[in-house]
């Protein structure tokens, strides 16, 4: 197969090749860190990158895929802000014969050649087995979902639903905020407000959680527990200060570093499976410090 579109030597001299990064936002220390760890395995490989951010909206993303296309890539790599409407993206790379590879979430439409992921189903699942036994099996909590519509978003909810299921954990509010810590904190106040008893709270990502954070510190409401998902730098700080109770930790480096190093495969013609995982790790006080 190798690439298609891509730049032809020339004397003799291979031209660098240029892989494509449409990467949801870039005001998200994960999806950094998961541009850096891109950038890192592309130096090593002696691909060009080029990084478009989407600032989650879908049709900016749609408008990057198109601008990408017209910058000689050998292949795309995405990840995108709504897996749905990602599909009309992905088609667009389709037509111009240019192999796609989706990153953390997962494209709902059009030809992926693989997905490279945490187990996000297995992570909130983790997060919600956590709560379980920190509550004894009974406690009202509160689910933080991320942006409608990501398929992370789902898969975590997903996994933390059949955590709690047959317990008698009583989920009293689950509400999106859009992956966003200052939605995290509004939606978190208005349902500190409508909920006088919490006793957990399962955030979909670090940065709703340590919004939420912030919500009931600001409350002034003792005992309730935080637990997010992503590890980031603050969350991890957090726990270390016993403001969050626990996080899952994802390798968004390591997320990075597979999209281009499966793209390396891909466009040596080599056969490559349809899904990659990436292993995840329930982070807490206790092992914190080993990810320092």
């Amino acid at each position: 197969m190798g690439c298609t579109g891509g730049t032809k030597p020339e004397q003799g001299q291979q031209e660098q090749k240029k892989i494509g990064l449409v990467i949801s936002t870039l005001n998200n220390p994960f999806f950094v860190t998961l541009r850096d760890g891109a950038q890192q395995k592309a130096d090593e490989l002696g691909y060009e990158l080029v990084v478009l951010d989407s600032q989650n909206d879908s049709s900016k993303e749609y408008s990057n895929v198109q601008d990408i296309l017209q910058q000689g890539i050998s292949l795309l790599l995405i990840n995108p802000v709504d897996s749905d409407a990602v599909a009309n993206a992905v088609k667009l790379a389709n037509d111009a014969n240019i192999p796609v590879i989706t990153l953390d979430r997962g494209a709902n439409g059009g030809e992926v050649v693989t997905h490279i992921a945490s187990d996000n189903v297995a992570g909130g699942k983790m997060a919600g087995e956590y709560i379980v036994q920190q509550l004894g099996g009974k406690g009202k909590v509160v689910q933080l979902e991320g942006i409608p519509g990501a398929s992370s978003a789902r898969d975590r909810g997903k996994g933390f639903m059949e955590a709690i299921e047959g317990t008698e954990i009583e989920l009293v509010a689950s509400q999106p905020a859009d992956f966003d810590r200052t939605k995290g904190m509004t939606v978190m106040q208005n349902i500190l407000q409508a909920q006088p008893e919490i006793d957990a709270v399962f955030a979909q990502n670090d940065e709703m959680a340590l919004g939420a954070v912030q919500a009931i510190e600001s409350a002034g409401r003792q005992g309730i527990m935080v637990v997010g998902f992503d590890a980031i730098d603050d969350a991890l700080q957090a726990i270390k200060d016993g403001k969050m109770a626990a996080t899952v930790a994802q390798q968004p480096d390591r997320i990075g570093s597979l999209g281009v190093e499966y793209a390396d495969k891909v466009l040596k013609g080599e056969e490559v499976p349809t899904y990659v995982p990436v292993d995840l790790k329930l982070i807490t006080k206790d092992n914190v410090d080993t990810l320092d």
